[in-house]
């Protein structure tokens, strides 16, 4: 009476734990960094106009040097990374403080979470590359050969840093490259590893199923032969969500024929796409 449901393998599961887990952590963190450009802001040290990202090199540096009491803008200004745009001067006129006590104790206690959380997502990504190890090391068939090197994908500050995901997802699926597919990122491979497994694509019997059970299908409400509503059903499904991105990221690309075909469903959707 009642259609199955999905249900990973428990090494899958696990995997998605850590993972979910991981995004978590990364969400925190990116809050955090947001409350210390906030007190930043409050003490007068427009640091995020100077430099790309205040929780980089340059930045970090120099935040710590102003919770250790530095206030001079030319000394914090020495703080600067070869790779900085800014010059010391530019930076040092963005650097006068007010000085405000009660600013400085909040701002030493968010750096401090964000320390922590740096932490604590590094022991998770080194869980999450210990359970995709144990697995790829207790499948019956190894893959021997190495997939080809991914030059245009570029990981950023959020990719998982402790495992190899291009040579791993490979060995994973048994031999099948994902990461070659235009618009899949590390992040995208990552949530199909913790979301399906290596054998939770086969569990669905049609491509349609797939993406009804993704709530990617529309949920059409007819009454009298006549449609009503067609709209796609809300959920947070995270593969959902990660392959969105990819169809995103495919909306810019140039010179591909997924970007042809993303243009020719969006025109036939009526729906605004990226030239």
């Amino acid at each position: 009476m009642l259609n199955p449901s999905f249900l990973p393998d428990e090494a899958t599961e696990q995997l998605r734990t850590f993972c979910r887990h991981r995004l978590n952590l990364i969400d925190k963190r990116s809050s955090t960094n947001q409350r210390i450009q906030k007190y930043l802001k409050l003490l007068n040290l427009r640091l995020d106009i100077v430099v790309n990202d205040i929780a980089g090199l340059t930045g970090m540096k120099i935040i710590r040097a102003i919770i250790a009491g530095e206030a001079d803008p030319n000394v914090l200004a020495e703080h600067r990374h070869h790779n900085c745009k800014k010059s010391k001067s530019e930076i040092a006129k963005a650097l006068v403080s007010n000085n405000r006590a009660d600013y400085l104790f909040c701002l030493e206690k968010e750096v401090k979470l964000f320390d922590f959380l740096n932490s604590q997502i590094e022991e998770i990504e080194q869980r999450i590359a210990l359970q995709i190890n144990n697995y790829i090391n207790c499948m019956p068939e190894v893959v021997d050969d190495l997939p080809s090197r991914k030059k245009h994908k570029r990981s950023n500050k959020n990719s998982i840093k402790t495992i190899d995901l291009n040579i791993a997802s490979y060995q994973y699926f048994g031999g099948v490259d994902l990461l070659d597919i235009p618009g899949v990122s590390y992040s995208t491979v990552l949530s199909i590893m913790s979301e399906l497994g290596p054998e939770g694509i086969n569990k669905f019997p049609t491509a349609k199923q797939f993406a009804s059970w993704l709530r990617l299908a529309l949920n059409n409400k007819i009454s009298g032969g006549k449609i009503l509503s067609s709209k796609v059903p809300r959920g947070s499904n995270r593969l959902k969500i990660a392959l969105r991105n990819s169809a995103y990221s495919i909306s810019r690309l140039k010179d591909c024929p997924l970007n042809k075909f993303y243009k020719k469903m969006a025109f036939k959707k009526l729906r605004k796409y990226i030239h």
